[in-house]
């Protein structure tokens, strides 16, 4: 064979290794409203960044009759390119070959590029969609996902991880991207369950759709797995590349620095006359999070999750910043298990990336209740305080309003590390609020009281001394809790100051195997 033969063959195989399972295949997944792995891939990558390996791979399994099927590429399309000119690490299962499902070889692919994803310091992207292990395989296939996920655990804290499903993702699959940094869902064919509609019904009887079972609208809302649902992939792709232009490259990088025209001290007015005078009335954090940050930019995590609390990153003067805030527009801004966990996970993986931390503080307190404390509310509350206790970043915590009790510890405080602690002149840091501080503080005098007037005349009286001392930031100023009680429409200034005073920060924790977090 000559050498320009020898290149035709290279060219003729490449082109056959880029069909995947071949046009009919290609096409069918256009009609489901889905890209092909390659087409993914070319929409996430800058153009003419992306470098494949493993193109001529191909699955070596003789059972079942696998070996008169063989596909190039074996399901899988993997290698690495440039998102904003930074190198990424990609995977990209490809549905059109034997339904994306997960041999031995694709696994060894996909693990090749989380290995050299770990060794140069570059996050790693997997776009999802498969319909699970290759039964043919048997315990090969099992094992194969056993080796991503040991990955996975590894590259936890090191390199950024984001998981897109962008169709069906089950069975032992959805395990991988429940270890990555974030999940990305598609509201058009995608879902992610552990066992399926058919097996739930044969075991428990529960007649379930794949969409009420495991759909974007499941781990939306209910479940949290899901960070993000986007309309389309097209969506998806771009939270993917917003997502990753808040983080380093690794765990020793700190994040890009971006040029902003925002003003330093550009000053919201609005922000002065933002809280209700009547300390009960609900108003939207998020109002005063657009206000403050870099050009009104916030990119929310979990945004119909949990929505009693919100978090999600921002830039200040150009800096990245993970935002957690309460949410007094939902539930009071309680905290709850579900509110726990989800800014306890946002709080550890700023701090993974040296990601410094702003917090919002409007919190009445913990949500009461037997469905709570049955839950493990102590255990789930407790996540939220260890993750500001461990985190190294930069803290800025500024109290808007309310921070009661246990909650006013949990959400950043100073005796957490808290580095610089701002509150406005609404803030009200108690043990409780003024109504349940008097029924315990003057209970006996209350219950010997007979007449009604007389009673409520009490109340109010001792109510208005309970807010006269602790409705207000100057108690806990005083002993040195808040370091500075500031106008409201110099928050973003204050806030900027405080994150550049503290750029050179340098915090340690005791040296250990790892800590025990309780989960």
């Amino acid at each position: 064979m000559s050498s320009q033969e020898k290149i035709k063959q290279l060219i003729d195989k490449r082109e056959e290794s880029k069909l995947g399972g071949g046009i009919k295949r290609i096409d069918a997944q256009h009609k489901r409203g889905k890209y092909t792995a390659r087409e993914r891939i070319d929409m996430l990558l800058d153009e003419g960044s992306f470098e494949e390996f493993d193109m001529f791979v191909s699955h070596r399994c003789n059972n079942f009759g696998m070996e008169q099927t063989k596909f190039l590429g074996d399901g899988v399309v993997t290698g690495h390119g440039t998102i904003d000119g930074r190198v990424v690490y990609v995977f990209s299962q490809d549905f059109t070959v034997f339904g994306g499902s997960l041999s031995e070889t694709f696994a060894n692919k996909i693990c090749k590029v989380m290995d050299q994803a770990m060794k140069v310091g570059a996050p790693i992207i997997g776009i999802n969609d498969s319909g699970g292990a290759r039964i043919q395989e048997g315990v090969n296939s099992l094992a194969g996902y056993a080796e991503i996920f040991q990955r996975n655990i590894m590259a936890s804290g090191v390199i950024p991880q984001i998981s897109a499903i962008f169709g069906p993702c089950a069975g032992g699959a959805v395990y991988s991207p429940a270890l990555t940094d974030a999940v990305i869902m598609s509201e058009e064919n995608s879902y992610m369950f552990v066992t399926g509609p058919r097996v739930t019904k044969s075991v428990t009887g529960e007649d379930i759709t794949v969409e009420q079972l495991g759909g974007p609208e499941v781990h939306g809302k209910k479940s949290g797995v899901a960070h993000y649902i986007a309309r389309d992939e097209e969506e998806g792709i771009m939270l993917i590349r917003k997502f990753l232009s808040y983080f380093p490259q690794n765990n020793l990088e700190d994040p890009p620095v971006y040029e902003t025209k925002d003003a330093i001290d550009r000053k919201e007015d609005e922000l002065n006359e933002i809280i209700p005078e009547n300390p009960n009335q609900a108003y939207d954090i998020k109002d005063i999070i657009h206000l403050i940050v870099d050009d009104n930019e916030f990119l929310e995590m979990h945004r119909n999750y949990a929505m009693n609390i919100v978090v999600g990153f921002a830039t200040f003067n150009g800096v990245p910043v993970g935002i957690v805030a309460n949410q007094p527009n939902f539930m009071a801004g309680v905290l709850d298990i579900d509110a726990s966990r989800k800014a306890a996970r946002f709080v550890r993986l700023c701090d993974c990336f040296n990601i410094p931390l702003v917090t919002l503080v409007d919190v009445p307190g913990f949500l009461p209740g037997s469905s709570q404390e049955y839950g493990g509310i102590i255990t789930h509350g407790a996540k939220l305080m260890f993750a500001y206790g461990e985190a190294t970043v930069p803290k800025v915590t500024v109290t808007i309003r309310k921070s009661y009790g246990g909650a006013h510890d949990v959400m950043s405080c100073k005796q957490l590390r808290g580095d610089i602690n701002y509150a406005w002149p609404t803030a009200e840091i108690a043990v409780m609020g003024a109504s349940g501080a008097i029924e315990v503080l003057e209970g006996t005098i209350l219950r010997s009281m007979d007449n009604d007037e007389e009673r409520a005349a009490y109340i109010a009286k001792k109510e208005k001394e309970y807010k006269d001392k602790f409705a207000n930031p100057y108690e806990a100023a005083k002993f040195g809790y808040i370091d500075d009680v500031i106008e409201p429409r110099n928050t973003r200034f204050r806030i900027i100051r405080a994150l550049q005073t503290l750029a050179t920060k340098k915090d340690t924790n005791p040296p250990k195997k790892h800590s025990n977090i309780p989960l």
